[in-house]
């Protein structure tokens, strides 16, 4: 069930949450289903319980797993690409620290849900160590 769920989720990043909570209402169908709770039940320890993310969770641990295989050479060339790395005109502290830069978007246009927006926006939020990270155990949440 939950394959289902995360497939091509990563494309959902930016998606207004009426679309993203049509999904969640189907996760915590099936969560409940396979825990035999009842309606009423608070679904939160259920899916802990199942050690299922909520899906706006799952869709930017699949944007930052991505980025991860894109920046160690995991992941095809393009998507590199679109990942450019912070490098500032002179020296600063930031400049070592696995930072990319993201791309300035018209406020007007869909491109926020764009991958190499939504990406490094995701990426530059996440600790320092876990952007320093040179395996994916500290991305690997199941």
């Amino acid at each position: 069930m939950t394959s289902r769920l995360d497939y091509c989720n990563a494309l959902l990043g930016g998606c207004p949450a009426s679309s993203i909570n049509k999904l969640q209402i189907v996760q915590n169908a099936a969560a409940r289903v396979l825990t035999r709770s009842r309606k009423y039940d608070h679904i939160t320890p259920i899916l802990k319980s199942l050690h299922w993310l909520p899906i706006r969770f799952r869709i930017s641990y699949k944007i930052a797993l991505l980025t991860y295989k894109a920046l160690n050479g995991l992941a095809p060339a393009y998507l590199t690409s679109l990942l450019p790395r912070y490098n500032p005109s002179r020296s600063l502290r930031s400049q070592n620290s696995g930072l990319l830069v993201v791309p300035r978007i018209a406020k007007s246009t869909k491109g926020g849900r764009a991958f190499s927006h939504l990406a490094p926006k995701l990426w530059n939020s996440l600790p320092d160590n876990v952007r320093g990270s040179d395996t994916l155990s500290l991305l690997n949440l199941d």
